[in-house]
């Protein structure tokens, strides 16, 4: 195997690997979240942390709509707290706020 070869499969095999840890953290995270929003749940502790660990994933779409379920629940709790997830989200993914800031 030529080397550009081994590294394009070293590369596939990588995306691969995101990709299904990406649907991993969506099927996992789908019932916290879901619980916390029958439950209507005011754990502020678990709520963070919840999207602390979505935040990782909001590159994925079914991710991303877990987070921003969640930011809606928590807005009632916390806006401040909430504010500031919704521009941790747009640092880390959000091009466009990217782009504004250069």
């Amino acid at each position: 195997m030529r080397p550009r070869d081994a590294t394009s499969a070293a590369i596939i095999s990588l995306a691969r690997s995101l990709r299904d840890l990406q649907q991993q953290a969506a099927q996992q995270y789908t019932p916290v979240v879901d619980d916390i929003l029958l439950s209507r749940s005011r754990d502020i502790r678990h709520i963070e942390h919840t999207l602390d660990g979505l935040l990782d994933f909001c590159g994925h779409e079914p991710v991303l709509r877990l987070y921003k379920k969640l930011c809606r629940h928590y807005w009632d709790i916390d806006p401040a707290a909430t504010a500031d997830y919704i521009s941790a989200y747009r640092e880390h993914w959000d091009s466009d706020a990217q782009e504004g800031q250069q």
